[in-house]
């Protein structure tokens, strides 16, 4: 049987029942206030352990959002505040009797030294107030609609608000100690105590039907009982059910029905506080006076900011001016290194056709005799009376087409020899190449055999400079013909093999010369190397240097199948474009 009854346990313990107070007259003045409270529920709810637990505004609110409490008795302004934040609803408004009705029960006393000469509340500009707290409902907040109805700030106007806290016994102390020259109390404290009513009174006080005690502000509602957003209704109705039933001749204090808290609202409205603190659009002025040390510290920290923004912005001109020179001058270091780099490619092709000079005059001896012969031809013609029609236009298509060969020789020359700006575009590497080894032919009496195998697809180009890519190649060429110049005829040929991979295209002259060793490949483009007795060394260095601006490359090989030499220039292969040279059928 002991057994069966042991699952009964649990069910039949007393659950608690918490109710939180706040304590504005301290937690000894808050069990004598309100343990009639506990002892009408202990008695009525048998079920549950009804525990009263006092604290401040802020424990108040910290236990109820908590969920350490089940209900809440505090003042008007304070539940006005809770029940926005925190859900809570008013259950029953403490009757306090008296003649006082629960809409009509609580009112704020401005109390002064009974010898102060102050007697209204607008004189209260310029005084200093002791308050228990901005909180404070009755201590504070109702004063505070008076003062502003009266046009008086407490920010702007008082010259302090002195805090004490609870209890709000710490007013009159601060007036006794000369901390303040008025405080506020809620009213019928001061006729409760009979040693504060000969020592202080009451700064406009008003006249309030069925209100027995002074008051400097209009009345509002009682101190309500709420559930909070947690209570189960069920235990809400058990409590109401039980203080409904309390009577103040037998408990000391009694309960009514919930007041109506719209007056509480309004006030709040008014000073837009509480739940109504979004409608205030504080002033810089306000927040700099409440928040001035904030407001100094932010000062300073603009202030340094602004001192290390102009720092900064002084060193970055000065290093950007220094920046900007040195930039300069390097510009004008690249400027004279591409002058001079022209100027080297310049020479360097005056150069090449110096060392052609004595062939390329024989080469024009040649249409240059023939125009003389031509010439003198006709002029004995004429002499002998035998010049017809026919002979002077044979002469004179001989003597045209000789001085064209000359003028396409010197017009070769004249292109190559000057000297211009670099100049890059699109086009067929094919094209270069054949004006090169014709102008190389053109210029030498006894030009060597070259032989030309085009291994490129149609549309293979690249982007260059044409002028300096002729160079290279001519340099090439007169390379290969001075390494076999005084050879057999069979090894003065010249192979010009045109190929290309995946991204590059490829330039290969191939002589069969006296050729090259590994020693002298290696060191074949440094400036001012050469294996000619009357060479200055700067050719192939040249060569190269425009190979790589290119972004290609220029490089000696040996060859597997013979003597000679193989030179490669390597170029970047363009994006390939494919002409169209198909024609449209006829439908």
């Amino acid at each position: 049987m002991l057994l069966a009854l042991l699952p009964l346990a649990p069910a039949c313990a007393a659950q608690p029942l918490r109710i939180g107070v706040l304590a504005f007259l301290g937690s000894e003045a808050a069990v004598e206030e309100w343990s009639p409270v506990l002892r009408r529920l202990q008695a009525s709810l048998p079920g549950h352990t009804p525990a009263l637990v006092h604290l401040d505004h802020d424990g108040l609110r910290l236990a109820a959002s908590q969920g350490e409490l089940d209900f809440i008795i505090t003042n008007p302004g304070h539940y006005v505040e809770l029940e926005a934040e925190l859900g809570a609803s008013r259950i029953l408004t403490l009757d306090a009797g008296g003649g006082r009705s629960p809409e009509r029960a609580l009112g704020s006393a401005v109390i002064v030294p009974a010898d102060s000469p102050l007697h209204s509340l607008a004189e209260l500009r310029g005084k200093r107030l002791a308050i228990v707290g901005r909180e404070g409902f009755g201590g504070f907040q109702m004063l505070w609609g008076e003062l502003d109805a009266l046009g008086l700030s407490p920010e702007r106007h008082l010259a302090a608000l002195h805090e004490v806290g609870f209890p709000m016994s710490g007013v009159v102390a601060a007036l006794d100690a000369g901390l303040a020259d008025a405080g506020v109390l809620r009213s019928c404290l001061l006729e409760n105590r009979a040693d504060w009513q000969e020592r202080f009174r009451v700064l406009s006080p008003r006249n309030e039907p069925g209100f027995a005690c002074a008051s400097s502000t209009p009345l509002y509602p009682d101190w309500p009982l709420a559930a909070l957003r947690h209570t189960s209704p069920e235990l809400s109705r058990m409590v109401a059910i039980a203080l409904l039933g309390m009577r103040t001749e037998r408990d000391g204090l009694a309960w009514a029905v919930p007041a109506d808290y719209q007056a509480v609202h309004e006030l709040f409205r008014r000073l837009e506080i509480g739940p109504y603190a979004y409608l205030r659009a504080p002033t810089l002025m306000a927040l700099a006076e409440r928040y001035w040390p904030w407001v100094a510290g932010f000062a300073l920290l603009l202030l340094g900011w602004i001192i290390y923004t102009v720092r900064v912005e002084h060193l970055v001109q000065r290093r950007t001016a220094e920046l900007r020179h040195a930039l300069a001058e390097r510009e004008a270091l690249t400027q004279h290194m591409h002058a001079a780099q022209e100027q080297a490619e310049h020479l360097s092709r005056l150069s090449v056709l110096g060392e052609l000079s004595g062939t390329l005059a024989h080469e024009l001896n040649q249409p240059l005799a023939a125009i003389a012969n031509y010439a003198n031809s006709l002029v004995r013609r004429a002499d002998n009376q035998r010049l017809t029609e026919a002979a002077v236009r044979e002469a004179g298509g001989e003597i045209a087409g000789q001085a064209e060969r000359a003028a396409g020789i010197l017009g070769q020359i004249r292109v190559f020899a000057r000297k211009r700006a670099a100049s890059r575009e699109r086009q067929p590497v094919r094209d270069v190449v054949d004006e090169t080894v014709a102008l190389f032919r053109g210029m030498l009496a006894h030009a060597p055999e070259v032989r030309i195998a085009d291994e490129l697809p149609a549309d293979a180009c690249t982007e260059f400079d044409r002028l300096q890519i002729q160079q290279v190649i001519l340099n090439l060429l007169k390379n290969a013909w001075d390494a076999s110049h005084g050879l057999p005829v069979a090894r003065q040929r010249i192979l010009l093999t045109l190929d290309t991979d995946a991204d590059s295209l490829h330039i290969r002259v191939r002589d069969y010369g006296v050729g090259i060793d590994a020693a002298t490949r290696n060191r074949l483009f440094e400036a001012f190397f050469t294996t000619k007795a009357d060479g200055m060394g700067l050719g192939l260095s040249i060569c190269r240097g425009i190979a790589e601006a290119h972004g290609g490359r220029l490089s000696a090989d040996i060859p597997d199948d013979g003597p000679g030499a193989i030179f490669v220039l390597t170029l970047p292969q363009a994006k390939r474009y494919i002409q169209s040279t198909a024609k449209p059928t006829d439908a």
